[in-house]
């Protein structure tokens, strides 16, 4: 595996990967790799000749009282094992390498990005956008692979590549859990051991939810009790919502395409989850 650290030799590398006809499958992160990450690696693995990951905790998505200070770095824990799933290309960047003087330029998705999440943390998506936007131009992949796990993202990327006109295929990968359904994220590990516990009732709440409204229960009655429920065990819930799936607007009773998503506060660990089906 090659570690690069600059635009000019990952793209030198690039361009005889192109020269080669080999397809190129991209995976961003933010670094703290867990089998979700991994899982999204061998799946590009499968589906393309060759693989870059980046890892670059991306400042400009997290608002003034997040935790970009101290968002988990585990660079070397990560290296090896991105090594050992036959990685082809880890990019390294710096801030200052994405972001060498103030950017004048903004990527904004507004009718995706200004609700449920966006609500909570604003400005968050525009910030998710501008990096992918610019780690695609650098990479120039023919796949690009994310998680479902945050699905919202998921939709404001694939809103945008096509508004955009990028040649690069989103694909999706289900959501990786944990043996009792949480799912996994690099934040998980800021849950004390109590609030871990606790955690799997997210989505033992989504998995409740999706058969009662398979079972036509009333959509706006049963998210407001199982909002109350979840608040009752200790969560902090931002909002439990129904979405149609294409563009995260509120389901109607003739959408079929669905998302449960929720995101919900444990202590200072903020945590979220969804679940797709069709009615």
């Amino acid at each position: 595996m090659q570690t690069l650290t600059s635009i000019e030799t990952l793209r030198h590398q690039i361009q005889a990967w192109r020269h080669n006809g080999q397809r190129i499958a991209f995976v961003p992160t933010m670094g703290n790799l867990h089998d979700g990450h991994l899982n999204l690696v061998h799946t590009a693995k499968q589906n393309a000749d060759k693989v870059v990951v980046s890892i670059f905790v991306n400042p400009t998505q997290f608002g003034p009282h997040e935790d970009f200070a101290r968002y988990p770095r585990t660079e070397s824990a990560d290296s090896l094992r991105l090594s050992e799933c036959a990685t082809d290309v880890l990019f390294l960047p710096t801030v200052e390498t994405l972001y060498p003087q103030t950017s004048q330029t903004q990527v904004s998705v507004p009718e995706v990005a200004n609700r449920l999440c966006g609500l909570h943390r604003p400005g968050h998506f525009d910030g998710v956008a501008l990096v992918v936007c610019k780690l695609l131009n650098m990479v120039q992949p023919d796949i690009l692979y994310l998680g479902e796990k945050d699905f919202q993202q998921l939709t404001v990327i694939r809103r945008m590549v096509n508004d955009l006109n990028i040649p690069t295929q989103v694909a999706s990968v289900a959501t990786v859990r944990e043996a009792d359904g949480l799912a996994m994220s690099s934040r998980n590990t800021y849950l004390s051991q109590e609030h871990r516990a606790l955690a799997p009732v997210l989505y033992q709440t989504l998995i409740e939810t999706r058969e009662a409204l398979l079972k036509n229960a009333n959509p706006s009655l049963l998210l407001t009790q199982r909002i109350q429920h979840l608040e009752q065990l200790g969560f902090v819930v931002d909002y439990l919502s129904l979405c149609r799936q294409q563009d995260l607007h509120e389901a109607s009773a003739e959408d079929t395409d669905l998302v449960l998503l929720v995101a919900a506060r444990l202590g200072s660990t903020r945590l979220i989850d969804n679940i797709r089906f069709e009615r």
